[in-house]
């Protein structure tokens, strides 16, 4: 109990540090990960390489990602590749349906994609729709995001549900095929109809990702500008199809999954890109750098907070609250999928982190599935609805939503943290209701 008060006086600590006092969230983050690792009983010569870890451990799963994406996002709006883009869906959707029109950009690019991937890719064309028809920023945006969240959580290939396919030795077809069922009500309540609400919320595009008005004649045609902001999604969704028809094992496995590596990716697509949307419409390689170096600029401030988010976090993992936590729920008399529900719940508000609070809540409940207690399909959905409960200030992605969008502290609470947790209870009962049903 007492490890429940140290992670709620540091989350209310961080609050007010950011929200009341206006620390910069990297050094909020050291100072209460600091603090919350010497209450929860870590040695105090262990939390300077705690706090090292956490950081190196986060930034090394996203720094390449996210620099080269918003690289890329930079290019494909400074070429006028994303007004490309934007035009082509305003003119297939119309200004009315823009929500729904993202909502269904975002579920596609997000099966394929990691979410760190397809946020900085979807964002440049996310603004760019918005800059040029004059549409509320969040009404557009939150329906995108909201359907990469949920494939994130509930679908495989994603790290955390294809890790959980495994360790139930679920089906990873009908697990995909349940996923969507789950995802299709999940993603329409979070993202358009909750995205409806939030037109009179400010919000403004990263300086670095706004886009300019190109004239018409300049700009680079609709196959290029598409394929190449979504040359990473071909990517992946290519090397994952070849994955499954070569033999296991083999020296092409290792080569594909190489490729398939999201850094790899990340880097294939950029060099590409250099080509397509520089040098091959007449931009000078230098030019083209100059354009990169700027994004880097746009993105420091951020890498910095994620990096603090990932101390926290390895604060509260190397204490060993997430597995207290997680045992002090197991022997609830509740049904087994909203147990996992539950503990995946706790243990994402605490830690942060949605494909942490999975795997570990896996390794919780490992006992109910091998016991019978629940279907493993539906299980890896209900641990995936509730990794993503509630994300708030101890997790990269709402800080990546926070600095791209220029949203006030208390409105990415209102508006992301929500949007999340709608994505999660909604996925919950979808996952009951199949229960009822298969």
């Amino acid at each position: 109990m007492l490890s429940l008060v140290v992670i709620a006086v540091s989350i209310l600590a961080l609050v007010l540090l950011v929200a009341g006092l206006k620390v910069h969230p990297f050094l909020a983050f050291i100072v209460v990960s600091a603090a919350a690792a010497t209450a929860l009983g870590i040695p105090l010569q262990a939390v300077p390489g705690a706090i090292r870890k956490g950081m190196g451990d986060i930034l090394g799963s996203l720094l390449t990602v996210i620099v080269t994406g918003a690289m890329l996002g930079k290019l494909v709006v400074e070429s006028g590749a994303a007004q490309r883009i934007a035009d082509a869906l305003v003119a297939a959707c119309g200004e009315k349906r823009m929500a729904w029109a993202m909502a269904l950009t975002g579920f596609i690019v997000g099966i394929p994609l990691f979410y760190g991937v397809g946020f900085v890719l979807l964002v440049p064309i996310i603004f760019a729709v918005v800059g040029r028809h004059r549409l509320p920023l969040l009404v557009v945006a939150l329906p995108a995001l909201a359907s990469m969240s949920v494939a994130h959580g509930l679908l495989p290939p994603h790290p955390a549900p294809t890790a959980l396919v495994a360790a139930f030795k679920a089906d990873m077809g009908l697990t995909l095929l349940y996923g969507i069922l789950v995802a299709i009500p999940a993603l329409i309540l979070a993202g358009p109809v909750f995205g409806r609400t939030l037109a009179g919320i400010p919000a403004r595009p990263l300086a670095g990702l706004a886009a300019k008005p190109i004239p018409e004649s300049e700009l680079p045609g609709v196959v290029t500008s598409i394929l190449t902001a979504l040359l990473p999604a071909v990517l992946l969704v290519a090397t994952t199809a070849v994955h499954w028809v070569i033999p296991a094992g083999s020296s092409a496995a290792a080569a594909v999954a190489f490729v398939s590596d999201p850094d790899v990716v990340m880097i294939v697509a950029l060099l590409v890109a250099t080509v397509t949307l520089g040098l091959a419409r007449g931009r000078s390689l230098a030019g083209v750098m100059q354009t990169f170096a700027g994004a880097i600029g746009d993105v420091a401030s951020m890498l910095l907070v994620i990096g603090g988010s990932g101390a926290f976090k390895e604060v509260l993992l190397k204490s060993g609250v997430n597995a207290e936590i997680g045992v002090l729920l197991h022997g609830l008399p509740l049904d087994p999928l909203l147990i996992a529900w539950l503990v995946t719940v706790v243990i994402r508000v605490c830690v942060g982190s949605a494909t942490v609070a999975g795997l570990t809540a896996a390794g919780i409940l490992a006992d109910v599935v091998a016991g019978g207690g629940a279907d493993p399909n539906l299980m890896v959905l209900a641990i995936g609805a509730g990794s993503l409960f509630g994300s708030h200030l101890n997790d990269s992605a709402f800080w990546m939503f926070k600095e791209y969008f220029n949203v006030g502290l208390g409105d990415t609470l209102r508006t992301w943290t929500v949007m999340e947790t709608i994505v999660s209870v909604v996925g919950l009962a979808g996952v009951l209701v199949l229960a009822r049903l298969v």
